[in-house]
């Protein structure tokens, strides 16, 4: 080794020796930091229909469940409304059942009395959904954010991802069949898609997905859920829609696609979208993946029918 080499043995002693050299009283402030930091409990679903989901337990009580005034709301059709309690006394933290119709399981065991939580601790609630109870520095709720909003949205448009519109239709969909109420599915997706990549290239491709997406985001309602169903196809979820208004969304959001200049180096690509829509109580089914396949054979009887319209699901 040379003597100007930039890594030179005596270099690195001298940079070791150095960093060593740490004034002590810096030193407890960034340890007490640190232990500030970790006292903060959370709590992680990591099982269910709103996976990833994270609540800080920042309150004397909090009530987990059901209802939209459930201070920790998890949509689960399995708990009950008001399920339990999440107590907080001083640095402790503990959890109790209310009765709940399905009840509590810690670690696998029923909750019959209130039980402190532990770091580590796993909570059931109905069937389906498992929360997780840890403590969490600033660094990792960071990161636990940025882990849920990669599981959740889709990478290219932003939008939601098919995995969240599954689990989001798994709770609408019981609900709606539950309460009587409308739900509707609107699925579209762009036409010729695949000539317009093999001419203009994937680049164009990814912008006009994008673009399209940002679009259509614009024209929705606050409470509609959007979605990237896979490739060029998206899918639209409106609670409390009858089918007829929805189709009148689908062809809002038709027209608004093809009307817009979707402009890739310089060059206006044309583009239209086809939809399809189906809905509760007018059509018949039970489960996500019926719903999505009434409103996906709409879709492609639009296509059959010369593209760039509105199919409906026979009733």
């Amino acid at each position: 080794m040379t003597d100007d080499h930039p890594y030179d043995h005596d270099d690195l002693s001298e940079s070791s020796e150095a960093t060593m050299i740490v004034d002590a009283n810096t030193l407890r402030q960034a340890r007490a930091q640190q232990k500030q930091g970790r006292d903060q409990a959370y709590l992680i679903v990591i099982s269910g229909p709103h996976t990833g989901k994270m609540f800080k337990v920042d309150k004397d009580q909090a009530t987990l469940g059901r209802s939209s005034r459930a201070e920790l709301h998890v949509n689960d059709v399995g708990i009950s409304r008001n399920h339990a309690r999440i107590i907080t006394y001083g640095e402790d933290v503990f959890v109790e059942d209310l009765q709940s119709a399905n009840g509590t399981y810690l670690n696998g065991d029923r909750l019959l009395k209130r039980q402190q939580l532990k770091d580590g601790d796993k909570i059931t609630l109905g069937s389906t959904t498992i929360l997780k109870f840890t403590y969490h520095d600033e660094l990792e709720e960071n990161f636990q954010k940025q882990m849920l909003d990669a599981a959740l949205h889709d990478g290219l448009t932003g939008i939601y991802n098919k995995n969240y519109l599954l689990n989001h239709l798994s709770t609408e969909l019981p609900f709606a069949l539950r309460h009587g109420t409308f739900l509707s599915v609107v699925m579209f997706d762009v036409d010729h898609f695949k000539p317009v990549n093999d001419t203009y290239g994937h680049l164009a491709g990814d912008m006009i997905l994008k673009n399209l997406a940002e679009i259509t985001s614009g024209v929705l309602r606050t409470e509609d859920v959007f979605a990237r169903y896979g490739g060029e196809e998206f899918t639209i979820v409106c609670r409390g829609t009858p089918v007829d208004q929805a189709q009148a969304l689908a062809d809002r959001v038709r027209m608004v696609i093809e009307r817009h200049d979707f402009v890739f180096e310089g060059t206006r690509i044309p583009i239209t979208i086809s939809l399809g829509v189906a809905g509760l109580p007018h059509h018949t089914a039970r489960t996500p993946e019926e719903l999505i396949g009434l409103a996906d054979q709409a879709l492609y009887d639009a296509k059959r029918g010369g593209r760039n319209r509105v199919g409906v699901a026979p009733f």
